[in-house]
């Protein structure tokens, strides 16, 4: 079969990408036909399809009102997207579409193209975008669910993206015009990564779609442990943002008495914050931020620590990071948020602590830097039985074909 992944990016940015591109990869040795649509960038990777992306539009960047009100009409109903997946769609004729993030760059203008065209929609909810104009459930670092039940202008009330009247306005008129034009009805199949986003999709009803659970897999390329290490040193790996929780760990770590450092990965925008508040704790010789990372060098990384932590403030879904974390043999350290628990059993392959408090956070530090080496590896040997469990790649592109057969069977 030939099927069209969508993402609005096309390079290795998030959870996102390592599921889209890691799906193409699964489908691809499976023999089937793989197209992509997405958006321009210069950090694409190389792909026949590039001349039917959409312009890059970067929300994030410094605008003026001008370019402010372009944007914003491109982020509510794109028609060039419209017009050139149309063109991709006669050309390639898919025989199903699979959705990952789609909203403000790609629009819900795509979802109507595919409808007119009869061609089956399996969605990937990767956030709660759907829910929530901001996305992330949160409003100034507190998790928030007043939007839930429609009622969309809570965002504007209280700035909740990224402290902007302007973009919370636009974040809002976009949530209402996917509910007018019912663009979650029009989706056949919507898989959550989580037991929790499920939860949450159903309170909302928004869709018509089935809904089901499916975890995240582990793409082929990671190597499952054979022999866990001792680490000595603890790590966070991932986007450096307010949600992640990396403030409530650099302040948990400063309390604990551990005699291992902590390394930190990634780039994002409070990466200043955590230097300062670094220097300010007078933890620079036992923290370092060793910036972006990836391929064998950040596996590396992964496999040689004592543990992964991962004390998000938001309503986290199937972070890779925990099972790529997982997958190495490390154990974890998660907060009691959205599908987090899920994958953690406290005190067997990890432990779980309550978001924003790094009293506890802290403890647990203390608990896993004191771990006999006996009770490390066995936890670790815990960490891969259960990705193992969970995660399999091959397993999961078997649920995945069923549902694009039994879609296009009916569609047809």
């Amino acid at each position: 079969m030939k099927v069209l992944l969508i993402n609005k990016f096309h390079y290795y940015k998030g959870g996102s990408e390592t599921y889209y591109f890691g799906l193409a990869d699964l489908l691809k040795k499976k023999g089937h036909d793989v197209i992509f649509f997405s958006m321009k960038d210069d950090k694409n990777v190389e792909c026949e399809q590039e001349p039917y992306f959409v312009d890059n539009v970067d929300f994030n960047k410094p605008m003026n009102k001008l370019e402010m009100a372009k944007a914003g009409m491109k982020m509510l109903y794109s028609m060039e997207a419209k017009k050139k997946l149309e063109q991709l769609i006669e050309k390639e004729k898919p025989d199903i579409a699979h959705l990952n993030i789609f909203q403000s760059q790609l629009t819900g203008s795509i979802v109507d193209v595919l409808y007119k065209h009869h061609i089956p929609m399996v969605y990937t909810m990767h956030d709660l975008k759907a829910l929530c104009p901001c996305y992330t459930m949160l409003t100034h670092g507190e998790v928030c669910e007043r939007c839930m039940d429609g009622h969309f202008t809570h965002c504007i009330k209280h700035k909740c993206m990224k402290d902007s009247t302007a973009k919370s306005i636009l974040a809002t008129i976009e949530s209402y015009i996917y509910r007018m034009s019912k663009t979650y009805q029009k989706l056949d199949y919507i898989i959550t990564p989580s037991a929790f986003y499920k939860k949450k999709l159903e309170e909302a009803h928004i869709t018509n779609a089935k809904i089901i659970h499916m975890k995240n897999f582990v793409p082929e390329n990671v190597e499952f442990s054979k022999e866990p290490t001792i680490g000595n040193y603890f790590l966070y790996f991932g986007r450096l943002s307010q949600e992640k929780g990396i403030l409530t760990l650099i302040e948990a770590y400063s309390k604990a008495k551990v005699n291992l450092p902590l390394y930190i990965i990634g780039t994002g925008p409070i990466e200043e914050e955590i230097i300062q508040r670094v220097i300010q704790l007078k933890l620079n010789d036992n923290v370092r931020l060793l910036g972006f990372k990836h391929g064998q060098e950040l596996q590396d990384l992964v496999k040689n620590s004592r543990c992964v932590i991962l004390p998000s403030e938001w309503y986290e879904n199937g972070p890779y990071t925990i099972m790529e974390a997982q997958a190495a043999g490390r154990p974890v350290i998660v907060s009691n948020n959205g599908g987090l628990p899920e994958v953690v059993e406290q005190g067997v392959n990890g432990y779980i602590t309550q978001p924003k408090n790094a009293d506890e956070l802290s403890k647990l530090l203390e608990k896993m830097n004191d771990l006999s080496n006996e009770q490390l590896l066995n936890m670790s040997r815990q960490s891969v039985n259960k990705v193992k469990e969970i995660a399999d790649p091959n397993k999961y592109l078997e649920e995945i074909e069923k549902i694009y057969h039994s879609l296009i069977k009916e569609s047809r």
